[in-house]
């Protein structure tokens, strides 16, 4: 048995440089998948949907009408002009025989109770007040929207790159394994295996496509284009930092949920002050001239007062039903206090979370998981070790490589969730946070070439098999 182990391996080694040869020829990408060129600055895309964005459009219309309802709130009613016939001996008509007979215009004017048109106005500026928070408000959801989605398309694409370098190994694992099978050096296992982990990286491809499109029909929507419209590959996420800790503070100051439910108190506020006020009495004014005829004109003036008389039916009632109301949005200040608390707190444990599985991921599971897979490697290409454990081995390896990709797509999530509760960017690059970002900072020897994205392979690379498999011809 011995004298067919040289020649089994020179057949092995063949068919590693043939398949290596093909590995490096252009692929043809499946229909549907995502476009080679890079996706748009993720900043951009970000300008695009405040600027195209409907429910923007629609609040923004909202708010105008709030404002120009500013003015008319505080104005007087309409006057109202009359004309007058006063007949001393009607049906005859006696203007200018009788001095009781006269005809002329009368004009009259309410005149509310004196401070009521600018309560009525401070209402307005209430209610304006609560739809800018709420504009305020969408802006940030819609800025974090489009983050998130876009860095979930960043895990998608990362992912997606680790496939195309797996699926490369598998190919030449596979030929290496058929041939030893081929020659009575290997079983039948190794064979179907190989085939097997190629369909499973297959039928992933496949998820990762139709989830990538979900995400980007989604993306589409907040910028207003079909949801077909492509997206190019997102190669990196932008660096970012967080404020300091904790960020309980900053969020409540800060939060346009907890500034909508500030501007409704105060809008149930002024409506309370407006009520009360109502209970004082409006006025009436008029002024009439009656003309008759040769006689001298007669002028009248009129004075009124409306008397709230049935306060305990009409406006007693409405007080109490706005006591109600506002009593109501102070418990639902405390809620969205309550919840931006609860917010923070999380965040701040989702960013600790994600930012030290980063690290791990980064310094310790990626390069262990790239030497275990090279180790396996090498051992099975010397007719030493187990192709189940390359199998095992290459798994945790891809898994490696797609879930830093993912965890890095959390923490940027966190970090748009997070800009959004405090309405203005944290700080970006700050002191040591290349150092802690994956790939940018010094993990050691070999990191930068580990990290999905930089170039290479994440292992010790493709091409290292083939002196591995030379160096075992001998």
């Amino acid at each position: 048995m011995k004298k067919h182990v040289f020649p089994a391996r020179i057949l092995a080694t063949v068919v590693f440089f043939a398949t290596w040869s093909g590995a490096q020829a252009p692929m043809v990408e499946p229909a549907g998948t995502v476009d080679s060129t890079a996706a748009p600055a993720l900043e951009a895309l970000v300008a695009s949907a405040l600027e195209r964005s409907p429910s923007l459009a629609a609040l923004n219309e909202r708010l105008a009408a709030a404002q120009e309802m500013v003015t008319a709130a505080g104005a007087l009613a309409d006057p109202m002009v009359e004309v007058m016939l006063q007949d001393a001996s009607f049906p005859k008509y006696t203007v200018g025989t009788m001095e009781m007979s006269m005809i002329g215009p009368e004009v009259r004017q309410a005149l509310p109770f004196p401070g009521k048109r600018e309560a009525r106005r401070a209402v307005a500026r209430a209610e304006a007040a609560i739809r800018t928070d709420e504009l305020g408000q969408l802006r940030r959801q819609l800025v974090a929207e489009v983050r998130s989605l876009y860095g979930g398309v960043y895990a998608l694409d990362q992912e997606r790159t680790a496939l195309s370098a797996a699926r490369e190994l598998l190919d030449m694992l596979s030929a290496t394994a058929a041939m030893r099978y081929s020659v009575g050096e290997a079983e039948q296992e190794a064979v179907i295996k190989a085939q097997l982990e190629v369909s499973r990286l297959e039928e992933r491809s496949d998820d990762l496509e139709a989830e990538r499109s979900i995400l980007v029909a989604a993306l589409n929507r907040l910028l207003d284009q079909p949801g077909a419209t492509p997206l190019g590959q997102v190669t990196a996420l932008p660096p970012v930092g967080a404020p300091a800790q904790p960020w309980e503070d900053a969020v409540l100051a800060s939060s346009a949920e907890v500034a909508v439910r500030r501007a409704a108190v105060t809008a149930a506020e002024r409506r309370l002050s407006l009520l009360r006020l109502d209970l004082k009495p409006d006025f009436t004014t008029g002024a009439a001239v009656g003309l008759r005829g040769g006689f001298d004109p007669v002028v009248t003036l009129r004075f009124g007062v409306e008397l709230p008389l049935w306060r305990r039916q009409k406006q007693q009632p409405m007080i109490r039903a706005t006591e109600h109301e506002m009593k109501m949005a102070q418990a639902e200040l405390r809620e969205a206090e309550a919840a931006a608390r609860s917010e923070a707190a999380r965040l701040q444990a989702d960013w600790q979370r994600a930012d030290k599985q980063i690290v791990r991921y980064s310094e310790a599971v990626l390069p262990q998981s790239s030497a275990a897979v090279d180790a396996a490697r090498s051992s099975y290409l010397a007719g030493r070790g187990d192709f189940s454990t390359v199998v095992e081995d290459f798994r945790m390896w891809l898994e490696a490589r797609s879930e830093l990709a993912r965890r890095e797509a959390d923490r940027f999530r966190t970090w748009a969730e997070l800009d959004a509760l405090l309405g203005e960017a944290p700080e970006t690059g700050e002191p040591g946070s290349e150092a802690r970002r994956p790939g940018t900072g010094d993990r050691g020897a070999g990191t930068e070439a580990r990290r999905p994205g930089s170039g290479s392979q994440g292992i010790q690379g493709i091409a290292e098999s083939r002196s591995e498999i030379h160096g075992g011809v001998r």
